[in-house]
């Protein structure tokens, strides 16, 4: 999606680690009007599949997920990382490692929510190490609903998540793929960049 790599090179920010900060469009204030491409995009990409659920993980996937739902014409649920008073009752849970911050969370989506006969898109920002991702189809699998897909927005190609979810039969569609990025320079090249 050449909109979302220019943005990415405008706009993007590399710092060390392997960080490409998109908080100034992507996951802290958000490009409602990009958004909205991105939508029409994977609703192009999964047209051949039926979805009637859309699941992310909180929080900066939210966004994103619920304007993609509008293109869908399907809720979105969303994998909540802390059990609240409003989640009481029976939940579906896994566990997930954060790359950005480097620790292990417990997500869980309600049962009422989620289960046989929901067919699901799964959506998130970044796929880095893949965890999140692994940790929402996870709780597809438990729930006894379809997984029909996963989109990314951006994915970190030098890093092992998008094989490891391929690997795994998940069909993976994400919208840039990072091959490298130099801080020092702040050159980003893309999967299908002309070398």
């Amino acid at each position: 999606m050449q909109l979302l790599k220019d943005r990415i090179r405008k706009d993007g920010k590399i710092k060390g680690g392997n960080v490409l900060k998109v908080d100034s469009f992507l996951n802290h204030q958000m490009d409602i009007k990009l958004f909205g491409e991105i939508g029409k995009e994977f609703k192009r990409r999964f047209a051949d599949v039926e979805v009637n659920k859309i699941l992310t993980i909180e929080a900066s996937g939210i966004g994103i997920a619920c304007v993609v739902a509008q293109y869908f014409d399907v809720p979105v649920v969303f994998a909540k990382k802390n059990k609240t008073k409003n989640i009481a009752g029976d939940v579906y849970t896994s566990q997930v490692e954060s790359f950005t911050h480097g620790r292990v969370y417990d997500i869980m989506v309600s049962k009422e929510f989620l289960g046989e006969g929901d067919k699901v898109l799964l959506i998130d920002d970044f796929l880095a190490n893949g965890k999140a991702l692994e940790g929402l189809a996870a709780l597809v699998k438990d729930s006894g609903a379809e997984l029909v897909g996963a989109g990314i927005v951006i994915e970190k190609g030098f890093q092992v998540g998008g094989d490891n979810i391929r690997r795994q039969g998940i069909r993976l569609e994400s919208l840039a793929i990072v091959e490298s990025m130099d801080e020092e320079t702040g050159t980003i090249v893309f999967r299908g960049d002309e070398q």
